[in-house]
């Protein structure tokens, strides 16, 4: 099992940077790939990025995200972060951070125009 923290989230303008964080506890937490999906109201779960445990250079990103979005994964492997650069209003959704199937509570990112 494995608890996922995520503080942060929050209201920006667009084109400013935000930059969110997962927390995982359990003890193999490290290993697991940690991934955020975000959900906008009407639209289906989408994929952002996800960065591999033991292999933490190992990402990869969804559509939405490349270019504009990195993710990383700090010494430890236990918190993963997602800078989010150049953001607009399309990108405004509820962003969960998951590893083993397990969720974090997922703040609202909300990007005004």
């Amino acid at each position: 099992q494995v608890q996922l923290v995520e503080p942060g989230g929050g209201s920006v303008q667009a084109g400013s940077s935000l930059t969110l964080t997962c927390t995982a506890s359990g003890r193999t937490a490290g290993s697991y790939t940690m991934a955020w999906y975000r959900q906008a109201p009407g639209k289906e779960r989408e994929f952002v990025a996800a960065v591999q445990g033991r292999r933490r250079n190992v990402t990869e990103y969804g559509d939405s995200g490349k270019g504009r979005f990195t993710i990383s994964r700090d010494n430890t492997g236990m918190t993963a972060y997602l800078q989010m650069n150049s953001l607009n209003p399309d990108d405004t959704a509820i962003y969960s951070c998951g590893a083993n199937q397990c969720w974090g509570q997922g703040p609202q990112v909300t990007v005004s125009s």
